[in-house]
């Protein structure tokens, strides 16, 4: 799948055409950028680098679309931003990138407009799990970027990587974890099942998931920070105020090819795969 991106690509792989993608594409490429523009959000740091210099100016080449781009926070608050701005007809973006959570809690107000497959020739190479749909069929989202989420340190704090996210409890590691702060993009519960409850099955009752809860609170004294936003981790894990967290797999390796002191670890235990669809705000002009 990242083939389709330069290979210097920060974090996630392009799984397929964007909303504004694959029909755009094919259209005559003598429109000039500014005739015609979109605001686009995706998350910070690396990331948007990487699209401002690696993505965006090849599709404003081939479509005569300028990008605006627009770093969006990790998490939900973009997702309360964009239906705060939609219920008074506005729009921070026209299309951003949401992970699958937003996407779903976005459709319970009708927030992504429909997309039309007609329009989406490309979107036939995606498997179904990466175009998002409302109850009655409509396309709410599709596929853009896959990720994982490993174990990462700074290589000047941490000589040896570790090999399991058990580190994450290691009393030698307090207050020097960075943690993502939401369930909906932490998968803690998961890791501590798979961890120490002999994998995620143990969430399916009720008395398994209040288990992994209070196995998961023993990790609170080990965290300095617990972040939203992935620049903040990605700056103090480069410079080792916090040496230890969870964090991207792909920026993390950018930023060690760079020369950063950092590396990405998958524990045995495995890494945490995600991902995230392009969605287009009702409120946006620009359908």
């Amino acid at each position: 799948m990242r083939d389709i991106l330069n290979a210097k690509l920060g974090r996630r792989s392009v799984l397929g055409a964007g909303v504004a993608g694959a029909s755009m594409l094919a259209m005559p490429s003598v429109l000039r950028a500014q005739d015609k523009s979109l605001k686009v959000g995706v998350y910070g740091g690396f990331f948007k680098d990487s699209f401002d210099k690696n993505i965006f100016p090849d599709f404003t080449k081939a479509t005569g679309i300028a990008i605006e781009s627009v770093a969006e926070p990790t998490g939900e608050a973009w997702l309360v931003q964009l239906e705060q701005a939609a219920k008074a007809g506005a729009a921070p973006a026209d299309v951003s990138m949401m992970s699958q959570v937003a996407m779903l809690k976005g459709q319970t107000t009708n927030l992504w407009a429909p997309l039309d497959a007609a329009k989406l020739p490309n979107s036939k190479n995606l498997i179904a799990n990466f175009v998002n749909k409302y109850p009655d069929g409509k396309i709410a989202g599709i596929g853009a970027v896959s990720w994982y989420i490993t174990l990462v340190t700074n290589t000047q704090a941490y000589k040896e990587a570790p090999t399991s996210w058990a580190a994450l409890w290691d009393k030698a590691n307090a207050d020097k974890l960075g943690l993502l702060a939401l369930v909906s993009n932490s998968f803690l519960l998961e890791v501590t099942a798979k961890t120490f409850m002999g994998g995620t099955k143990a969430l399916d009752t009720d008395e398994g998931i209040l288990k992994a809860l209070e196995k998961l609170s023993e990790v609170k004294p080990n965290v300095r920070l617990w972040y939203r936003d992935e620049a903040q981790f990605e700056q103090a894990l480069k410079s080792g105020e916090i040496p230890m967290g969870q964090y991207y797999h792909d920026v993390t390796g950018l930023a060690a090819s760079q020369g950063s002191p950092v590396r990405s670890t998958f524990p045995k235990e495995g890494g945490i795969q995600d991902s995230g669809c392009w969605a287009l705000s009702r409120a946006s002009k620009k359908t």
